[in-house]
């Protein structure tokens, strides 16, 4: 029997419990993968605690995860070009990645490089997408200055480091302990708070291109009044900005193919792109991770060894 993350009703996250499954058998064009990693996002703790009802509901009982890298397990009929054995990153829409097997389809996995740590590459997919979507989202290239909030967070780490690889002068809005670190990626920290205009605008004089926010609570209004044309504005969390002012929405939907999550892992393994790893728990502590998640201020990611 497998196992498997399961929650049947909205809660906090003593409603998550992990429980044996039937073992996934793959159907036609599909793949078995037995799970080394997987990440866990904020997103998945919204969607059990039901605050995203209206928007992504649970069917009862849910799985949960979307991130993961593991070993191929099995394969179904008609997949050819990927052997048992096999390691892959990959990615599933169905909540089922904190499992120790996932069945998904085989469009849906790429090879792990081989210099890629099972952590980062179980670490790709929602964060990174995510970012690479918000990236391509503000058009940001050599010469612009960008603003990132929640710039040390799970997809903000990734995004100043894809924006300053575009030639971007990137302003990362984060916490004081963050700061050393986002200097070593050349980005400029600023600390978030009352007066974060001035700040800005004292580092940045002749203003700000583009901005990016992870974060909500305001930072589309910041951004507005800092004079950012609404097109070169995305935000991944405050939907109603988007409506009241226009600006984008562009997120891990607009971007999650397996040829993102290819390049991502590519410019990992290579050292381009730095994902940290704040901690790991095994797959029967998901509360404690969870827990971990929710209280915030995290760099970087948390991820699951089932």
């Amino acid at each position: 029997m497998a196992q498997a993350v399961r929650f049947d009703r909205y809660g906090d996250v003593d409603v998550l419990n992990v429980v044996e499954v039937p073992d996934p058998v793959p159907g036609p064009g599909e793949v078995v993968v037995a799970v080394v990693a997987a990440a866990v996002n904020p997103g998945e703790g919204k969607i059990r605690s039901g605050a995203l009802h209206d928007i992504f509901p649970a069917t009862f009982p849910s799985g949960q995860g979307s991130d993961f890298a593991g070993r191929i397990a099995a394969v179904g009929a008609g997949v050819s070009g990927i052997a048992v054995g096999a390691e892959v990153v990959g990615f599933t829409h169905n909540r089922a990645a904190h499992a120790t097997h996932v069945v998904v389809s085989a469009e849906q996995v790429a090879p792990k490089p081989a210099g890629l740590s099972w952590d980062v590459a179980g670490s790709l997919f929602v964060a990174g997408t995510t970012a690479f979507a918000a990236v391509r989202a503000v058009a940001a290239g050599e010469g612009d200055t960008v603003a990132v909030s929640a710039a040390a967070g799970g997809v903000g780490s990734v995004a100043v480091q894809l924006l300053r690889a575009r030639g971007a002068t990137v302003i990362g809005i984060a916490g004081a302990d963050n700061h050393e670190w986002l200097r070593s990626l050349g980005v400029v920290p600023v600390s978030y708070g009352d007066r974060l205009a001035e700040r800005i605008r004292a580092v940045a004089p002749d203003g700000i291109d583009a901005f990016i926010d992870l974060y909500g609570s305001g930072y589309v209004d910041l951004a507005i009044e800092l004079g950012v044309h609404p097109d070169r504005i995305d935000t991944v969390v405050d939907f109603p900005a988007v409506a009241k002012y226009g600006v984008k929405a562009e997120g891990n939907a607009a971007a999650d193919t397996i040829d993102v999550v290819a390049e991502l892992a590519d410019l990992a393994a290579a050292g381009t792109l730095d994902i940290p790893i704040a901690a790991t728990y095994p797959l029967t502590q998901v509360r404690e991770a969870y827990r971990e998640l929710e209280r915030g201020h995290i760099r970087g990611k948390i991820v699951l060894h089932p």
